[in-house]
């Protein structure tokens, strides 16, 4: 059963978006604040496929329940709901480990598409996991392993957490070492052709992985800006 947690203080729109769920084959836990949604976490031993987190909650606000979460689970689907005034809330909840948001208010169609490429992206990664005493598809580029397989990345030996939309951006940029890729290409990749955001999503986990991969985020080496194209990653 696809499991998602929805963690929405304002009930009609919790209604709202748990009938589309449902509609759509969710099995779907309901949480009326942060710490509701904190203790579904561990009531269900983390076993939850996906969160939509609204970042303005009483007791615990979306973001601490988005930290805690990715912090537990490097797995776990984490969509924000934000509205049109909460624009830096939309960058800092894709830093402290979100994988999405969707601005308030949104029509079940741009729901369901957000959701539905985030469970595709938790299915492949779980299904990989399955797989991860399997030795092979690893790539070394500099200081850096890629195992495909543990869907895991090391760096001088040393293993990096990664989320899975991040592990898709750095086996893609792996698989095109020193190559100028547009924001646009990472972003069909990654978040599919279908995805109705904008491209601030990518400038936001190019500086996520930035903060776990390089010496000097400020002045990355490896992953570097190709200005007015996209970005490039430097052996």
């Amino acid at each position: 059963m696809k499991r998602i947690l929805v963690a929405e203080d304002e009930k009609s729109i919790r209604e709202f978006i748990v009938i589309n769920l449902k509609r759509n084959g969710f099995e779907v836990l309901e949480a009326e604040n942060g710490e509701e949604a904190l203790r579904y976490y561990d009531e269900y031993g983390g076993n939850i496929d996906i969160a939509l987190l609204d970042i303005m909650m009483p007791l615990v606000d979306g973001l601490e329940v988005c930290k805690q979460f990715r912090k537990k689970n490097s797995t776990i689907g984490i969509i924000i709901l934000t509205a049109k005034t909460q624009e830096m809330d939309k960058v800092t909840g894709l830093l402290v480990g979100a994988d999405d948001y969707v601005t308030k208010p949104f029509s079940p169609s741009e729901l369901m598409a957000r959701v539905d490429a985030i469970y595709r992206r938790v299915t492949l990664n779980k299904e990989f996991a399955e797989k991860s005493k399997e030795k092979g598809n690893v790539i070394e580029l500099g200081d850096f392993t890629l195992n495909l397989r543990s869907r895991s990345l090391t760096k001088r030996g040393k293993q990096i957490e990664l989320t899975q939309v991040e592990f898709q951006i750095i086996e893609y940029f792996f698989n095109h070492p020193s190559v100028a890729l547009e924001r646009t290409e990472l972003l069909n990749h990654v978040w599919g052709s279908m995805y109705c955001g904008d491209e601030k999503v990518v400038d936001v986990n190019i500086r996520r992985l930035r903060m776990k991969l390089e010496d000097d985020p400020s002045s990355p080496k490896h992953l570097t800006t190709i200005w007015g194209v996209g970005y490039k990653w430097l052996v």
